[in-house]
């Protein structure tokens, strides 16, 4: 028999999501927000993803042997709830609730997927519901996935799951040992989401604009130091100034923040608008370096050993997707190879709390080796939704698809790029694109005009065939899905202008042919063309939208912006009336 798990995520009223697994291979992965096209898909259930994932694997419901869920009930005899009442003395009503009442999140959580289960047609006293703790999900996503063998150092660091926030422990022979945890509000991840709100921007989405924002600033012009500290092995937040609750919050038209009006007398008003200037660029370099500071002590403090030993790390949790401090981890001479989960936000969950319950049953999972498990799309799909689409689509199928897209790049032009499944995670890596030719100047710039209307130091990444990665980045390490930023090569700095950021570091995607042919033969058309197997990559949406799924949400996106190319398999929709390449 079969052994069939469905992961179920969502449990944080943010990032639902469903993975399937099959006798530990991972046939289906998909965010909720992409189908119902609400960023984030806040207080949602996962069930459009769970419905994909059934009909991906052409199961039905009785098929599903266990349905895994990242959050689970903690007990009152450890120090998780007991931590959460005493650091949140000054909001008693919290405080006592953690204590008395500390599971009802989970009680609640529970019942919402077993009737989002009984909507996809579950047998609901039939259904196997099998919780696993919010960070031992994170963790398995990321260690079951690394197919790494060895003894593997393991790190979650996140805003929180049920009261942890960060995540110490190894993986040995398909196991997962926890050596340490610490609880909210002792969270770097949510200290650096108030920072994030403070400057302007939602918590759980913002985090990589302060990121991208950081290298314009200089931190060493204000000393963040006292909003954190890690002394004696425990992590400590200033709770006067972040991840504040209750009476502390500054509240602004109704809204309470995750700051104090503390952290405002002392730094100033909030951040508004889309201008990224002094002292803001500032303030935002010196929580980056707080947060890299604080997060390598602690990794060597509770994972040093076990990093000598063997070199491998694996790394899940929000926090994780901060390439700039994955940068620093991989520098360090002890480290061979880091995985990242390239889903560690808590959509990923799915996939962990999945991965870890098939271990438990002893079935271990495969090694991910890509991230194209979501929805794809024939050629007729696509014809049939540009047929009904109310703007009459011009469209014509091509044969030589890579050659003809290149050179519409190498024209300057950018293009909408819909190829096979969709990414899960948050990275568009040649599935669901916009994509440019990165020599050319001005590319990135029309991409922000044109389409994406985002703030501009946001940097565009590159995505480039394997065999010019060891010319153009300086350190060799797999980076197939955007996980990492390099410092590139002078030469390169030049070659490719417009995919190199700002402090010249390139958040690179690696591709490898076998797992996605038509994206890697783009870059070889791009190559003979241009001299350079590198292209630009961007999230094929708009500002403030989840990526695209359908051939109908990128007709929608197509016409809701001044693009002019759109390919989707081998069919290319234009507009202005004239096909490239062709006589007028």
């Amino acid at each position: 028999m079969a052994l069939t798990i469905l992961g179920l995520s969502g449990a944080l009223s943010h990032d639902p999501s469903a993975a399937l697994y099959i006798d530990g291979k991972l046939i289906a992965a998909a965010e909720e927000e992409r189908f119902v096209r609400d960023k984030h898909a806040k207080n949602r259930m996962p069930y459009e993803s769970a419905k994909f994932c059934l009909e991906q694997a052409g199961i039905k419901p009785s098929d599903v042997d266990v349905v895994a869920i990242p959050f689970a009930p903690i007990s009152l005899f450890g120090k998780a709830r007991w931590h959460y009442a005493k650091r949140y003395w000054y909001a008693p009503d919290r405080a006592l609730d953690a204590i008395l009442m500390g599971n009802r999140r989970y009680k609640r959580y529970r019942k919402k997927i077993v009737w989002c289960l009984e909507q996809l047609g579950f047998d609901a006293k039939k259904v196997r519901i099998e919780p696993v703790e919010h960070h031992l999900a994170h963790a398995a996503s990321a260690y079951h996935c690394s197919g790494f063998t060895e003894k593997t150092a393991i790190l979650g660091i996140d805003g929180k799951g049920e009261y942890a926030t960060t995540f110490f422990g190894y993986g040995e022979n398909g196991r997962i040992h926890k050596i340490k945890e610490f609880y909210d509000p002792d969270s770097l991840g949510g200290l650096y989401g108030a920072v994030t709100e403070f400057l302007g921007f939602e918590m759980l989405d913002g985090e990589f604009k302060v990121m991208g924002m950081a290298p314009y600033g200089d931190a060493s012009k204000y000393d963040f130091s006292r909003l954190a500290k890690f002394e004696n092995g425990e992590l400590v937040i200033n709770t006067d100034y972040a991840n504040v609750i209750g009476l502390r919050r500054h509240k602004e038209k109704g809204k309470g923040f995750y700051f104090s009006p503390k952290l405002i007398e002392w730094l100033g008003p909030k951040r508004e608008g889309d201008i990224a200037d002094d002292p803001y660029i500032h303030y935002a370099a010196s929580m980056q370096a707080l947060f890299e500071k604080l997060a390598l002590e602690m990794m060597d403090y509770y994972l040093g050993d076990i990093i000598r030993e063997t070199g491998k790390i694996a790394f899940a949790g929000g926090c994780a997707l901060n390439v700039k401090l994955n940068q620093k981890i991989i520098a360090r001479p002890e480290v061979k190879e880091l995985f990242v989960q390239p889903a560690s936000g808590d959509a990923g969950t799915s996939v962990g709390a999945a991965a870890y319950v098939s271990h438990k049953r002893g079935v271990p999972v495969e090694k991910m080796e890509h991230v194209y498990l979501g929805p794809a799309y024939s050629n007729e799909d696509v014809i049939a939704a540009c047929a009904r689409h109310p703007n009459a689509p011009k469209w014509q199928k091509i044969d030589d698809m890579p050659q003809r897209i290149a050179q519409i790049m190498v024209d300057g032009n950018p293009v909408a790029w819909f190829q096979g499944r969709m990414e899960f995670g948050p990275r568009a890596l040649g599935g669901r694109s916009i994509i440019g030719c990165p020599s050319i100047p001005g590319v990135a710039d029309r991409i922000n005009e044109q389409i994406k209307f985002r703030e501009r130091w946001r940097p565009f990444c590159p995505s480039m065939l394997d065999t010019v990665a060891e010319q153009m980045l300086k350190v060799d390490h797999p980076s197939p899905f955007m996980t990492f930023t390099f410092e590139v090569n002078d030469e390169w700095k030049e070659r490719v202008s417009e995919v190199v950021h700002e402090d010249g570091t390139s958040r690179a995607q690696v591709l490898k042919r076998e797992y996605n042919p038509r994206w890697y033969d783009l870059m070889l058309e791009l190559e003979k063309l241009t001299g350079n197997g590198v292209s630009l990559n961007t999230s094929l949406n708009r500002r403030g939208e989840p990526m695209i799924c359908s051939p109908t949400d990128a007709l929608n996106m197509f016409f809701g912006s001044d693009l002019q190319y759109l390919i989707m398999e081998d069919i290319l929709v234009i507009k202005d009336g004239v096909m490239p390449n062709e006589q007028p």
